[in-house]
């Protein structure tokens, strides 16, 4: 691609947009999902007990639905991003290579 093509991208006000917004949600995304993980695993260390308590039949304890909803809350983290894209994202990009060509 021509330097003058790139420059001309990088001063766009929607690939800015596009720049700041998709940064931000992935920043707050991250913190997001880091934030549920190391609390699950700060539990387990300070209070292991808790994941002892038995919640269906004789061997199932807490630990194993809790974890598996860690599991389903970062398949939703990740399904709210690909909207986002899909439908945001896509726009200003969609945008851009209009304003470009």
């Amino acid at each position: 691609m021509e330097t003058s093509k790139i420059e001309k991208i990088k001063n766009l006000p929607e690939y800015q947009q596009l720049v700041r917004e998709r940064t931000g949600l992935a920043w707050k995304l991250s913190i997001l999902m880091l934030g549920v993980y190391y609390g699950y695993i700060l539990l387990l260390a300070f209070n292991p007990e808790f994941f002892t308590t038995i919640v269906m039949g004789d061997y199932i304890s807490i630990g194993f639905p809790v974890g598996v909803a860690i599991i389903v809350f970062a398949f939703l983290l990740t399904g709210y991003y690909v909207q986002r894209a899909n439908s945001v994202f896509d726009d200003l990009t969609a945008k851009i290579k209009k304003e470009v060509e």
